[in-house]
């Protein structure tokens, strides 16, 4: 039979459905096990018009919380995600909403709404809370840093159960609401990941060492280590092994990139590089080593002093980089009251391989354009300084903070940031030059050639990081020392 045939006799324009393999073969305890239904998003105008005409039926026939329709300038804005939740035969029993709460650009506070199941599928059980999970989980996946919601009272325990947490009782719809914030651990979770053992795993090298152990007084946990009895500062980076096996390339150009905006958040200038490269094979190290050479020859003709490099063995990379100044920048140097500022390198875009993880600006800047933003710290001399690490934005600013014996807050909606980044992405990431700053109120910015800088928060009296919204809310997403090495 053709298949032209097959469509006559099901008399459609489309095949027919692809029989169920489970159903073909009989096996009826796993199809008595499988899950009533599915999440997804809507797939086009088909799927929310049932997603609205649902809440219609529920919120204006049933609830009588709207007396014609609940639908708004949410419904409207193209950036409002739907997820629908479908029976197996694939109608829509169940819908939510979520998306930025308002028309300005997209902060990371979103908003989720909307939640209806249908009157005859909640004898399915568990519609309501999937939807709600994994509306958490697409606000997170779109970098969402807030995510709430207004839910009914009688809701309340649900949405508790499931993790959130009640903030205040609201009116909405002319009814009692009550507003709830899902929990995003983003944030916290990548500084303890990264940070957090450092104090209890380096306080042994201090123990009856010199002034100079980790960095000396005042300069404990820095971006570099003033060498005593000189105007040396010294740096050293790792390259993350995988990243070494995988990307040998960019391995070499970020070992240099790392170590000279460390440097450069001390205000030093930049004087030879030292390489100790484990490599697989020959031809693995040179590729490393291109991307070393290229980077050090863009950043100004960095010499490369000497180094170790082992073949035959796990790839490994590490650099240290050598500086000078007479006075270095702390990155504790910072006071309750000094103003925030984050200047950041935004031209570029995300590296490939690495998206939402690594902003890739520098390889595409000229070396003047380098130069200049490595001598910002060193002509603008701010109290205090820090180059953005793995711990990202945030992290990095809970570590000047704790160096300094202060808290900070961040407003987010002040940090510069690309447009092709969601600030959950911004915050966590590792940009090719971002310097976190703080100084007096009023002070001048930093003259960093192509680079953008804007005050965005202040320190303050107490400890971590909170970040605060438009609407002055602040939610706490560093709670306390991010290293545990206190104050410098």
């Amino acid at each position: 039979m053709a298949f032209d045939d097959v469509l006559a006799l099901t008399g459609t324009g489309s095949p027919p459905p692809a029989p169920d393999i489970l159903s073909l073969l009989g096996d009826r305890a796993t199809l008595a096990r499988q899950v009533p239904f599915r999440i997804e998003q809507a797939d086009g105008p088909a799927a929310v018009a049932a997603y609205r005409a649902l809440r219609t039926d529920v919120f204006v026939g049933e609830q009588r919380l709207f007396a014609t329709s609940d639908f708004d300038d949410r419904d409207a804005d193209a950036r409002t995600v739907v997820l629908v939740a479908r029976d197996r035969t694939g109608a829509v029993v169940g819908g939510v909403r979520l998306g930025p709460v308002n028309d300005g650009p997209d902060i990371g506070w979103w908003r989720g709404g909307r939640l209806v199941v249908a009157r005859n599928s909640r004898r399915l059980g568990g519609v309501g809370p999937a939807l709600v999970r994994a509306a958490c989980a697409r606000a997170e996946a779109e970098g969402a840093l807030r995510f709430e919601a207004t839910v009914q009272p009688r809701n309340k325990p649900l949405f508790a159960r499931l993790g959130w947490r009640p903030v205040r009782d609201v009116v909405e719809a002319g009814a009692p609401h009550v507003l709830m914030r899902w929990p995003v651990d983003r944030i916290g979770a990548q500084t303890s990941a990264t940070k957090a053992p450092l104090g209890p795993l380096l306080a042994g090298l201090a123990v009856g060492a010199g002034t100079g152990a980790l960095g000396g007084p005042g300069f404990t946990g820095d971006d570099g280590a003033p060498v005593p009895g000189s105007d040396l500062v010294a740096a050293s980076d790792a390259i993350v092994p995988s990243m070494v096996e995988r990307d040998p390339e960019w391995a070499g150009w970020c070992s240099v990139l790392v170590n000279l905006n460390d440097l450069a958040a001390m205000g030093a200038a930049p004087v030879g590089l030292l390489d100790a490269l484990a490599a697989r094979d020959s031809s693995h190290a040179d590729r490393v080593l291109t991307g070393l050479r290229n980077a050090a020859q863009a950043y100004g003709r960095i010499p490369v002093l000497g180094g170790h490099t082992q073949i035959g063995v796990p790839a490994s990379l590490s650099v240290t980089a050598l500086g000078r100044t007479a006075h270095p920048v702390p990155g504790g140097g910072g006071r309750p009251g000094h103003e925030v500022r984050l200047t950041a390198d935004l031209g570029g875009a995300w590296r490939p391989g690495y998206l939402g993880k690594q902003w890739d600006s520098t390889t595409r800047r000229s070396p003047a354009e380098l130069t200049a933003m490595l001598g910002a710290i060193g002509a603008a001399r701010p109290a205090a300084a820090k180059d953005v690490s793995m711990a990202g934005i945030v992290g990095t600013l809970g570590m000047l903070a704790e160096a300094s014996g202060c808290g900070a807050v961040l407003d987010v909606a002040a940090v510069p940031r690309p447009c092709e980044a969601s600030a959950g992405d911004w915050l966590t990431c590792f940009p090719g030059f971002a310097m976190l700053t703080t100084d007096r109120p009023g002070a001048p910015g930093l003259p960093a050639g192509p680079a953008v800088g804007a005050v965005c928060g202040e320190l303050t009296v107490g400890a971590g990081v909170g970040l605060r919204w438009p609407d002055g809310e602040i939610t706490q997403v560093v709670t306390g020392p991010v290293t545990g090495l206190g104050n410098a």
